[in-house]
């Protein structure tokens, strides 16, 4: 009998990442009482968890006072703050790493979202923080974005380990895994260990919801109403069937052979946004073999205390979910102009949340030098 609904996700094939991290959660040993009690197996960070992280910033103010008696700009004093929590992450999820052979134990770092459209520039920007961090179970976070995607295969042409992100649509997808390949294919070129690169391709859920379901309440229909709390779920497991076929190719084949590990769909946004949905919809009806969540605390809090984890509940769900597309498109709702702007909306907040660290950095830096 499996003793915890995290411990019963574990053993249906789902990692369950955390998607937080602070200086404060790494030095109160909260983080290392998380693997212990909740079955947490790596993290994410973006810049919104780093904005936040930073706006309550008493355990950073030390390591302040020091870049600002050095004259570091508020750059350089970010990029030092930052690498420094993933380093320290990646040190508490070694033993995980070493214990899952580098499947797990990983922590993600996002390039500047100000570079999201900038394709040399994130490559630049993911080689220096993967050189900074200096650990083999670090993820360097790219956004797919179309210039992203040349990005995705140059850096992993590396042999530098890529998690991708703001994936909302399939067709994306498709193109994030072809991205993924084409990477895997120039790093067995150049010569790299393909056992040690790793992948995920973190597909977000539930502002898919959020978005659409405005749209269905806008329709005001029954038939449209009907169908909210759906999109989310139908999306990504039709995601997961992308991934299945995939990775049954042959051209897949030729580099498992020699050695490459396939890139694993990863669930991102798995907050539930709306009240009237069960708290733990995105993590409970997303569970197969092989697959990542990503949860902030209250998620995994939620999911830890009145979780029902009943196996895989993605695989044989692809005609409902490709049928409830089907019903949306029906109900006048655009797929198309619904993954374009929450594209759109993802990166737009993540340069604000950059934004915000930067202008917290520069007063606490500006304190720091007047004390």
């Amino acid at each position: 009998m499996t003793s915890t609904p995290t411990a019963a996700l574990s053993e249906a094939g789902v990692s369950i990442w955390l998607d937080d991290l602070s200086r404060e959660r790494i030095t109160s040993g909260s983080l290392k009482d998380l693997i212990a009690d909740r079955n947490v197996v790596g993290v994410t960070t973006n810049p919104s968890i780093f904005a936040a992280a930073l706006a309550n910033g008493e355990s950073y103010a030390a390591q302040v006072q020091q870049l600002a008696d050095t004259g570091a700009d508020v750059d350089k004093a970010v990029f030092e703050i930052t690498t420094d929590d993933v380093i320290q992450a990646c040190d508490v999820f070694a033993p995980v790493f070493e214990a899952t052979g580098g499947v797990d134990g990983r922590v993600s770092i996002e390039v500047d979202p100000r570079l999201s459209r900038d394709t040399q520039g994130t490559v630049n920007e993911a080689k220096e923080l993967f050189d900074k961090v200096g650990r083999s179970n670090v993820l360097i976070k790219i956004p797919a974005t179309v210039e992203g995607l040349p990005a995705i295969t140059a850096v992993l042409a590396e042999g530098i380990s890529v998690n991708v992100t703001l994936i909302f649509s399939l067709q994306r997808y498709r193109e994030v895994i072809n991205a993924f390949m084409a990477g895997i294919e120039q790093a067995r070129e150049n010569g790299h260990d393909l056992s040690k690169i790793h992948s995920v391709a973190s597909f977000f859920v539930s502002r898919v919801d959020t978005e659409i379901d405005k749209r269905l309440d806008a329709a005001g229909t029954d038939a449209a109403k009907a169908l909210k709390g759906k999109a989310g779920l139908a999306n990504a497991r039709l995601a997961y069937q992308v991934f299945e076929e995939s990775f049954a190719s042959e051209r897949w084949q030729v580099l498992a052979a020699a050695g490459a590990n396939a890139q694993r769909p990863l669930w991102a946004s798995t907050g539930v946004k709306d009240p009237a949905l069960p708290d733990t919809l995105y993590v409970t009806e997303l569970v197969a073999a092989g697959v990542v969540n990503t949860m902030p605390e209250k998620t995994l809090e939620a999911t830890a205390d009145h979780g029902v984890v009943s196996g895989d509940t993605i695989t044989g769900t692809y005609a409902e979910s490709a049928a409830l597309l089907d019903e949306l498109d029906a109900a006048g709702v655009d797929y198309n102009d619904v993954v374009e702007l929450l594209e759109t909306e993802g990166l737009d907040k993540f340069v604000v949340s950059w934004g915000e660290l930067l202008e917290t950095v520069t007063a606490a830096l500006e304190t720091a030098r007047k004390a």
